[in-house]
């Protein structure tokens, strides 16, 4: 997300020191200022897809507690008549079952979280292109 610089305005020779140390102050909280602007946005974009991700793990955990527990009791009361009124057996192949299925939710949920990077990696880049700019400054 990078953006053209702009070329640097021409100098006047006439300029005086209390002009040009002006000028810098002034370009010094101009940059300052859209740094601050671009991290508060790169953050804003991480904590929503962290929210997301947040909101599809709890979601799947809620419908799945209730799905399962009526799936369990229908599950394991089949099995038990099947194997000739044994119901721990039907209760424990579900049970197995059902673990199974936690363990892919949580893992899509926790994919959904590690998506983003939650480290400013364009503030990072900004701030890099910034000072080799200052230490650097282009002869134009």
């Amino acid at each position: 997300m990078t953006t053209p610089r702009p070329t640097a305005p021409a100098i006047d020779p006439d300029a005086g020191i209390p002009d040009l140390i002006r000028r810098l102050t002034d370009d010094s909280k101009r940059l300052v200022s859209d740094e601050v602007h671009l991290a508060k946005l790169e953050l804003g974009e991480n904590i929503h897809a962290g929210a997301r991700g947040a909101l599809w793990l709890s979601l799947a955990f809620g419908i799945g507690v209730v799905g399962l527990v009526a799936l369990t009791i229908f599950v394991a009361t089949l099995i038990g008549h099947a194997v000739r009124g044994h119901m721990w057996l039907g209760a424990i192949v579900v049970g197995v079952v059902e673990i199974v299925c936690g363990f892919v939710l949580i893992k899509k949920g926790l994919a959904a979280f590690g998506e983003p990077s939650y480290s400013l990696v364009e503030t990072r880049d900004s701030l890099k292109d910034t000072t080799t700019w200052v230490t650097h400054p282009r002869a134009d």
